[in-house]
């Protein structure tokens, strides 16, 4: 009888000598998966290790991340830009340990602030704020269109910006638009 969430792998020296994870940083949850690689949460960011290569993505650059219980699927969204496809990482992760409570809690972290603009119609624009969930590093922001809304509308665009203002006054910080 499988039980959800409970941690069969052990975390093997190789795959944390594959990971290159600078000195003093700590895996927080893992998971392996059946297709190959092995997802480590630390406190900054979500390594995936492979056999061949290792990508760190900061949580502050996941947008969401779904686990499909009965295909066993972790899907991993980053955080895209305008125009762009963004990425998305799968995996077949039959026990995931830890590892979701840490990813929701780390993305979550990451958000600062968040707020909905009105364009018309009921549809809108999401201004986000996020930085690193330490709590130090630079404020990126993006927007979200809502679907059907027209980034390059004048009149959206024009509320897209007001509504960006309004949110770096209310955390007194400018930082880099994504």
């Amino acid at each position: 009888m499988r039980r959800p969430f409970a941690r069969r792998t052990r975390l093997s020296a190789e795959v944390l000598r594959r990971a290159a994870l600078p000195r003093g940083v700590r895996v927080l949850a893992w998971a392996s998966s059946d297709d190959g690689p092995w997802l480590l949460g630390t406190r900054d960011a979500l390594v995936l290790v492979d056999t061949d290569e290792t990508l760190s993505i900061p949580w502050e650059r996941v947008e969401a991340a779904d686990w499909e219980r009965d295909e066993d699927l972790l899907r991993i969204t980053e955080v895209g830009e305008f125009g762009r496809s963004r990425p998305v990482h799968a995996f077949i992760v039959p026990d995931p340990g830890h590892l979701l409570p840490l990813v929701r809690e780390r993305v979550t972290a990451s958000v600062l602030l968040q707020r909905r603009v009105v364009t018309g119609r009921g549809r809108g624009v999401l201004v986000i704020a996020r930085r690193p969930p330490r709590g130090s590093g630079e404020i990126t922001w993006a927007f979200e269109f809502d679907a059907g809304v027209d980034p390059e509308d004048p009149a959206v665009a024009r509320a897209a910006e007001e509504g960006l203002r309004a949110a770096q006054d209310e955390l007194g910080e400018g930082g880099r638009r994504i």
